[in-house]
């Protein structure tokens, strides 16, 4: 176990020994490694939140999959948004964020906060309006994003409701 850690961008793949060229190891015929201090900040944002890109089409070629991390800043509350046709999962890694969004399958919509802690998940369905909250006055919450896309959507929206059928 005393293997050398790779560098950002590099990967391996046993079976191209010897493929001469440019294009001998293309983004989508390795494995990639994205440190932590190698994230991407330049990605879809959304008031008071930041996120980076670690797995996108961007950073290593990806065309259905996109990864990273979400930090609110304490005591902050995103904007309300949505991720279009993207399934989204979280995983929550420090602090306790809040993801707050509308229920309309009773007779009156219903606003419902789920309250979090380190460990816990989150899937968020696509085209469903949402936000994230960090009510601690203190501590930075942070979080893993999975996508079903290859970049991150993001749609600001003016407030949390639920969409018509047809925008969704």
């Amino acid at each position: 176990m005393s293997e050398p850690l790779t560098a950002p961008g590099e990967g391996f793949h046993p079976h191209l020994h010897d493929v001469s060229g440019p294009s001998a190891t293309p983004l989508r015929a390795r494995l990639h490694h994205v440190r932590a201090d190698a994230l991407d900040g330049d990605t879809a944002q959304t008031g008071g939140m930041r996120r980076f890109a670690a797995v996108s089409g961007r950073t290593v070629g990806s065309e259905k999959l996109w990864m990273g991390q979400t930090h609110v800043a304490p005591a902050t509350s995103s904007s309300d948004h949505h991720h279009g046709e993207s399934e989204t999962a979280i995983y929550i890694v420090s602090g306790h964020p809040e993801f707050v969004f509308l229920d309309d399958s009773g007779e009156r919509p219903e606003e419902i906060r789920l309250r979090t802690s380190p460990g816990d998940y989150i899937f968020v369905p696509p085209f469903v309006p949402h936000r994230e909250e960090n009510p601690d006055p203190a501590e930075e919450a942070v979080v893993v994003i999975a996508r079903s896309t290859q970049e991150a959507i993001v749609v600001n929206l003016p407030g949390l409701y639920a969409l018509p059928a047809e925008e969704a």
